[in-house]
């Protein structure tokens, strides 16, 4: 009698199901190895690279005829640029400026400095737009203006628009620190009292006085006063 081999095969939702979650994974890796700095600004390299790594992902996640492994090798290559140019670019300003560019002058003195806008495709209404979404509305008012190589519009008031500060006012300016969260969602947070110089048997007995345990408080913040701010789950 012939010996039939029966050939086991992962279905098709558990393959996708398999490759998702280890690309997931992967991202999330090359995610914190890449630091901060790729979630709050991106270079234009580190743009196309970041597109690219999700389009090899996605595909990756759901086209079984592809190989897992050489997908898995192309994310890595393309993971490795924006990790090299932050690299180089940290040891180098001139490579920094020429992979992300200088800032480029729109207003000095007051003055509007057309060539620059032109140069950078720039309109009067979208110069004039850029200062609204910041709620400058007189382009009289700026004192000195410019497009940084991340794209964001940065400007200085001049003087006798600039808001009047505490500084203003008074030659002694108090320092001040942070409010630190003591309790975040019911549980005590030890290491905001120690960095303050409290602990828990403190941070009990002031809830204490109040008639509440920490069970009761959503939030608690210390203020740079010492104050303690609370707000509880039940606010009636």
């Amino acid at each position: 009698m012939d010996e039939m081999t029966e050939v086991f095969t992962i279905p098709a939702w558990l393959e996708v199901t398999i490759r998702s979650v280890c690309i997931i994974i992967g991202l999330f890796v090359i995610t914190k190895l890449l630091g901060k700095k790729q979630l709050s600004k991106l270079s234009f390299f580190e743009y196309v690279a970041g597109i690219t790594i999700g389009d090899i992902a996605g595909t990756l996640s759901m086209d079984a005829e592809l190989q897992l492994s050489s997908g898995i090798i192309s994310i890595l290559i393309w993971s490795l640029v924006p990790f090299i140019i932050s690299f180089f670019s940290i040891r180098s300003k001139k490579f920094q400026e020429f992979i992300e560019g200088k800032p480029t002058v729109f207003i000095k003195e007051g003055k509007v400095m057309e060539g620059n806008l032109r140069k950078e495709k720039f309109t009067a209404e979208e110069l004039l737009s850029q200062l609204r979404k910041s709620r400058v509305f007189q382009l009289s008012d700026i004192e000195y203006a410019l497009l940084e190589p991340c794209g964001n519009l940065s400007y200085l008031l001049k003087r006798e628009k600039q808001p009047l500060t505490y500084g203003d006012l008074h030659q002694y300016v108090p320092s001040f620190r942070e409010p630190k969260s003591v309790v975040i969602d019911g549980e005590i947070m030890d290491e905001p009292l120690i960095s303050i110089g409290l602990n828990r048997g403190w941070l009990l007995e002031e809830l204490e006085k109040k008639g509440l345990s920490s069970k009761e408080v959503f939030l608690a913040q210390i203020d740079s006063n010492g104050e303690m701010k609370i707000d509880l789950y039940n606010d009636k």
